[in-house]
């Protein structure tokens, strides 16, 4: 076997399938799985890591999964997949890097020239703005391949602690160097991914002095070789530079404990020149703003010095449309578990009609809404709250999301150029800057937030409270709901929920709906919901066996009355699957659809636990899934099956107690 590529994973859920996919997608020259062997070391309990990889090791026999027994240490992490593995060269990735396609067939290729001990590979970095940049030259073990043999017979290791490339990276290269078996391969093989949060390189604090120590070691375990001075004043002069690593407070403190005199007093100019161009945007910003705007900005100001109140909880959901989704199942449980905290809804003046009597609301960017704001202590939304406010110090905010992500969200939808046209990623990430908690639907859209919106906040794993209903409602709610729709009994009814198009304005269904329900005959029904961006209708009258539902208020009613769900791309398809009734994928231009917008999963694959159920992508394929009763054949029981045990694992009707029994103090005694 010609490389071991040992992949230490350590939260990094967001990232890890991508990395390990990176590695067994790799093909030699003339195709064909690639020589080579993955050991996956991750952290003992029951993180999200061990399932990505062993869920990669149950398709890929290449692949091994170890456990790092004790606290984590990436070190220790390296060394037990080193001490592990069986192939002629190492290479140590983090569960952030990816080796890029083709990299083993030019390695493997600059390999059948000379086996040298150490190659060195071309690298660089790409950021969470999706901006690739060359590498640097500092010691990192991603950019190497060391023969096994002779890290053996060195007793090379990683010590414990950060900065453990420091030393073996060093001595490694020092070593080939002196035995003139060190080679390098310029094509780029790896790539490392930066993130904002998470990583602890990226997190600044004295524990970056401990760069200061490694290089001691260094110095000690080769006696004091005259190339240290030179590496080690590159690396620490690099970690002075990186301001998420060195914090202010600490750089004289680092300048003296590291030697590097003479440099203080311009990296504070520098400082100073950063501040004062900030200063000033801000200003051209305040200059723009409209006089009423000031006003309620000053006002707004002022309510910040106002104490927090305890028992004030402010809500909103899809943009201020009213009460709606997640946001409202923790609304209505909230005021069954914690009846002592007040909520308050946000609402849009053009949809103040929707809001249920009784529910306290404000307008969106009235006096009263700042004031609610400024001084609520719990913040609920399953999107943003308008106007930008400013979260103080106390503040609790939780992001509920509203669907698990099928399309690419937040900042993974940066490769889509012609999709975000006026979307500015950086509020995006100072919006997330904000959460304090994150739900999640399922162990998928875990993965998908840690990555697409980086920040600090705790991921909720407790599942859609708006999903509570779906497992605990009972067969007389259905008959109710069915009957308030119209629907004569033993009807069979369809809901056909497609998602928007970016790339279309307007409901254009890909359907005749009129000639569908024809088609279908007596006894059936067709319940069409356009998504909530195109309004309340549908355009489509209501006449004999179609029904516009669009305006109804809870969806999860619709999918109470329905016994099988149409759709395309939308989200709804998740939630639905906790009623395992069948889902059947309508996805007449899914080409299109994924090469705009980008999508996590292929509902087109067949592959269970990627599609739902029946599948069609043409109005004829349709009409003959749903007359030969394809849509509940056993084969899309099946795939329903896969599909629900996927996305569904956490809704068991408590996911709002969940949350606010997590988010609210319980009621004083």
């Amino acid at each position: 076997m010609l490389l071991s590529v040992v992949v230490s994973a350590h939260r990094v859920q967001g990232y890890l399938r991508a990395s390990l996919e990176s590695v067994t997608g790799q093909q030699p020259e003339g195709g064909g799985p690639a020589d080579l062997e993955l050991i996956a070391v991750c952290a003992s309990g029951d993180g999200p890591e061990p399932a990505i990889a062993r869920e990669c090791a149950a398709r890929d026999p290449r692949v091994r999964v170890l456990v790092l027994d004790g606290p984590w240490d990436r070190g220790a992490a390296r060394n037990t997949g080193a001490a592990a593995a069986r192939g002629t060269y190492l290479l140590f990735l983090d569960g952030e890097d990816l080796l890029l396609p083709g990299a083993f067939a030019e390695i493997s290729g600059r390999l059948a020239e000379g086996r040298p001990d150490v190659l060195r590979l071309g690298h660089d970095q790409v950021d969470w703005w999706g901006t690739a940049r060359p590498g640097d030259a500092l010691p990192a073990a991603r950019h190497q391949l060391v023969r096994r043999a002779f890290w053996d017979a060195h007793r090379l290791r990683f010590p414990d602690g950060p900065y453990d490339d420091v030393v073996p990276v060093h001595r490694a290269a020092f070593l080939a160097a002196d035995a003139g078996t060190l080679a390098s391969l310029d094509r780029v093989c790896v790539r490392h991914r930066l993130r904002r949060t998470g990583a602890s390189a990226g997190a600044p604090g004295r524990s970056h002095f401990a760069v200061i120590d490694a290089y001691e070691r260094l110095a000690a375990e080769t006696g004091s070789d005259p190339r240290v001075p030179g590496v080690r004043r590159a690396h620490l002069t690099a970690v002075l530079d990186d301001p998420g690593r060195i914090a202010p407070g600490d750089r004289a403190a680092f300048f003296r404990a590291a030697g590097l005199p003479g440099r203080y007093a311009a990296h504070r100019a520098r400082a100073a020149v950063r501040a004062g161009r900030a200063r000033a945007r801000t200003a051209a910003r305040a200059g723009r703003k409209s006089l009423r705007a000031r006003v309620m900005r000053a006002l707004y100001r002022a309510d910040l010095h106002r104490p927090l109140d305890p028992r004030l909880a402010v809500y909103g959901a899809y943009w201020n449309r009213g009460v709606a989704c997640n946001p409202a199942a923790v609304y209505a449980k909230a005021r069954e578990l914690v009846p002592h905290i007040r909520g308050v809804w946000v609402v849009s003046s053009r949809h103040r009609d929707r809001m249920p009597p009784g529910v306290p609301y404000v307008i969106e960017g009235s006096r009263a809404y700042w004031r609610t704001m400024a001084t609520a202590t719990y913040l609920v939304n399953n999107s943003s709250f308008p106007g930008g406010f400013t979260k103080r110090p106390g503040q609790v905010y939780l992001q509920t999301h509203h669907g698990t992500p099928l399309k690419t969200m937040g900042l993974d939808q940066l490769p889509y150029p012609a999709l975000t046209n006026g979307v500015s990623f950086e509020r995006v990430v100072a919006h997330t800057d904000q959460w304090d908690f994150s739900l999640s639907a399922n162990p998928h859209s875990t993965e998908v937030w840690d990555r697409a919106y980086p920040s600090s906040y705790e991921q909720l794993p407790y599942g859609y409270p708006r999903n509570d209903i779906l497992s605990t409602a009972d067969p007389g709610r259905c008959d109710k709901i069915r009957a308030e729709l119209g629907i004569a009994p033993g009807a069979t009814v369809l809901l056909y929920a497609p998602t928007h198009r970016d790339y279309r304005k307007g409901f254009v269904p890909r359907l005749d709906l009129e000639r569908l329900g024809r088609e279908l005959g007596p006894g059936w029904v067709l319940l069409v919901r356009a998504h909530y961006f195109y309004g309340r209708s549908a355009g489509t009258a209501a006449r004999g066996r179609v029904l516009d539902v669009t305006g109804h208020p809870v969806v999860e009613e619709l999918f109470l009355a329905s016994d099988a769900l149409i759709t395309d791309y939308s989200s709804l398809m998740f939630d639905y699957a906790c009623l395992d009734r069948p889902v059947i994928t309508y996805a007449p231009d899914w080409e299109a659809y994924r090469a705009s917008r980008g999508t996590y999963v292929d509902l087109l694959s067949g592959r269970p636990g990627d599609t739902p159920g029946a599948v069609a992508t043409t109005e004829d394929e349709l009409r003959e899934v749903l007359l030969s009763d394809a849509w509940r054949s056993p084969e899309a029981d099946a795939l329903r099956a896969a599909f629900r045990s996927r996305f569904c694992p956490y809704d068991d009707g408590h996911a709002a107690e969940r949350v606010v029994r997590r988010i609210f103090p319980a009621r004083p005694d």
